[in-house]
């Protein structure tokens, strides 16, 4: 099995490709893929918020991919760097599942993102990735709320 190696922001259109054709509920277009690949590498640049473990796939591009975004809290005895991740995309290329990619890439994330002093991960887990995570130490939260905004159309706008 190839081993996991960390992402730079030369692999952020394959992490974007990767996310949107196999996480998102509905694909993105060009134009977002390009605004997702062009922050994303940013992001993973040093000093970046962005940490990312990847599998290259023998083909060329990647098979697998394990994003996490890194953001400040309070510290805490549980948190005494006062950082947090969560954990925004694990995906494989459906031709290179259940070979072990995912578990890699992700283990390799997460042995990083301890280096680095994060002592609190989060995520969200399909019902078909929950065993995934729980084998690497998650586990289910039922106080986990989540919500979505939008700002509201601006009067006078013609909406």
């Amino acid at each position: 099995m190839p081993e996991p190696r960390l992402a730079t922001p030369a692999d952020a259109a394959e992490i974007a490709r990767l996310r949107s054709d196999n996480i998102l509920s509905e694909p993105l277009d060009e134009s977002w893929l390009a605004t997702c690949a062009d922050q994303l590498a940013l992001r993973l640049q040093d000093g970046g918020d962005a940490r990312a473990y990847v599998v290259d796939s023998p083909t060329g591009g990647l098979a697998t991919c394990a994003l996490g975004l890194v953001h400040a809290v309070l510290p805490a005895p549980k948190y005494p760097k006062g950082l947090a991740v969560r954990i925004h995309a694990v995906a494989t290329d459906p031709a290179h599942r259940r070979n072990g990619y995912a578990k890699a890439a992700l283990a390799a994330l997460l042995d990083h993102l301890e280096g680095d002093g994060v002592t609190l991960y989060e995520l969200y887990a399909s019902e078909g990735s929950a065993p995934l995570y729980e084998q690497l130490g998650f586990a289910a939260d039922p106080a986990l709320m989540r919500m979505t905004r939008f700002p509201a159309p601006a009067e006078g706008n013609g909406s």
